[in-house]
């Protein structure tokens, strides 16, 4: 079988097929991000004349080893900081279709993950959908969310949200070559889940990436999570700090290894989910919260949003960076938020729940806070001028004895059609109904690509209609209502 070429703005590109998919990996949509270019905005990679090999995934971007990210499959990272700006392309034909894209930024705390993973493999949903599928990797931790403006002067004004730039940066490139790849681009739609999510939350609220995406998708996500500059201005002196930076040249110079251990040690002073590389409100490239832009008129498009129900069950049934977790714990916790109405939200959470112990409280209260609630104020936040859609997947997956219940990053293999990848029954165990439930999900994606409706009523202040994905899949209204209200006073 005749290999497929491409045609893109920097040079033509070599591809495989498979399964009737053309597919295009590790595409370069930037120039290497290295010397003076690091920790700065992106710029569009220099064109080259020869047929580039776009047949196999090439490194990501530079990071750690993480736990979650193999057990959605992903192999050892292979960094590379120079070659990991890229993107993948998965499309039906390279034809004038005009088809539907679906635009994928993968989650990992801002510090994993690559649209490489076997999960992300966007074959199904361009069999099943007749659509493109492009997935992409960003700058992430210190390489991506390094505010030095404050310490480096205005040359770095952009530097905190260099990963964020990376993906507007990756969207331009999609304006400007997917019709070569058989897709649409005045029909756009971002959807990512985790980090992800939250990266689509502040591309609905930044001004640099308005007019590129018609739709968006935030899963586990929203748009609340970001910097304030002192804060990210914290981080970064604690980075440079334990990589012995102390000037621009320094900066330039160290190793990715160096940059990677320093980071590391930053991340170990405190839990991991405290997620100290975030998106900046900076002024400069991100105004303000991005779902305050979106309250003000930003972000106007066709929205999906939601969570899973019990998120925050995969990092404290499985210990990952939570630490003790006592009665002090949940006061804590109850105390971040509501302040002097710490107790009263306590007693009402033990109203609702009076069986939870110490860590299953804990557990709900997190998912509310850090996942549910922004994801709802989000979705409030633009019901003047767009339409949005609500879901909770409630679906309960039996591995650790059912102790994650359904935990987050539970519905991406149902989502993706992908329940039947290698590796991926250690999440979602062996049930007879994964697939039909997973048959409902791709296929309601799909429909929102395609049309900017899911298949179920929108949501609004009356009903607050919500589409709960489980073994019975039905739309229920205001879902969990008493907890959302306990945090619209918060």
């Amino acid at each position: 079988m005749t290999e497929p070429i491409a045609s893109t703005t920097t040079g033509p590109v070599r591809g495989r097929i498979r399964h009737g998919v053309h597919v295009f990996r590790s595409i370069p949509y930037a120039a290497p991000p290295v010397g003076p270019l690091r920790l700065r905005a992106p710029e569009p990679p220099s064109p080259w004349t020869e047929v580039r090999d776009a047949r196999h995934f090439g490194p990501v971007a530079p990071q750690l080893p993480s736990p979650l990210e193999a057990m959605l499959g992903a192999p050892d990272p292979i960094v590379d900081e120079a070659e990991s700006l890229t993107l993948t392309v998965f499309t039906p034909g390279l034809d004038d279709a005009r088809r539907p894209v679906l635009f994928w930024i993968h989650g990992g705390a801002f510090v994993n993950g690559t649209g490489a993973t076997p999960l992300y493999d966007g074959t199904r949903f361009a069999q099943h959908g007749d659509v493109v599928v492009v997935s992409i990797n960003y700058r992430l931790g210190a390489f991506g969310f390094l505010h030095l403006a404050e310490i480096f002067g205005d040359g770095f004004a952009t530097s905190g949200n260099a990963g964020i730039l990376d993906q507007v940066l990756a969207l331009e490139w999609v304006r400007d070559n997917i019709a070569a790849f058989g897709g649409d681009p005045e029909q756009v739609t971002i959807f990512g889940e985790s980090a992800g999510g939250m990266s689509v939350g502040t591309l609905l609220g930044l001004p640099a990436a308005q007019g590129l995406f018609h739709q968006a998708i935030v899963q586990s996500g929203g748009g609340s999570f970001c910097h304030t500059p002192d804060s990210a201005t914290a981080v970064a002196r604690a980075v440079l700090a334990e990589a012995g930076i102390d000037c621009v040249a320094d900066l330039e110079a160290a190793s990715t290894d160096s940059l990677l251990a320093a980071q590391g040690k930053v991340l170990a002073s405190g839990a991991r989910t405290q997620l100290p590389f975030l998106p900046v409100a900076d002024g400069a490239v991100l105004p303000q919260r991005p779902v305050d832009a979106v309250a003000d008129g930003l972000g106007a498009v066709p929205t999906m949003i939601g969570t899973t129900k019990d998120e925050m069950t995969l990092f404290t049934a499985l210990d990952l960076g939570i630490g003790e977790i006592d009665g002090d714990a949940v006061n804590r916790a109850l105390d971040a938020s509501f302040r002097g109405r710490a107790a009263e939200i306590r007693a009402e959470y033990e109203r609702l729940y009076p069986e939870a112990s110490h860590r299953d409280l804990l557990t709900i209260i997190a998912t509310d806070r850090v996942f549910r609630v922004p994801a709802v104020r989000l979705a409030e936040a633009g019901l003047d001028r767009r339409s949005t859609y609500m879901y909770l997947f409630a679906w309960e997956t039996p591995v650790f004895d059912g102790k994650l219940k359904s935990c987050h990053a539970l519905e991406l293999p149902f989502m993706w059609d992908a329940i039947d990848k290698p590796g991926l029954s250690v999440l979602t165990g062996e049930g007879p109904e994964r697939q039909a439930l997973a048959d409902t999900m791709h296929a309601a994606w799909i429909a929102f690509a395609r049309d900017g409706e899911p298949g179920w009523p929108p949501y609004d202040r009356d009903r607050r209609a919500t589409r709960v994905f489980d073994v019975d899949t039905e739309t229920v209204d205001d879902p969990m209502a008493t907890q959302r209200e306990l945090w619209a006073r918060a």
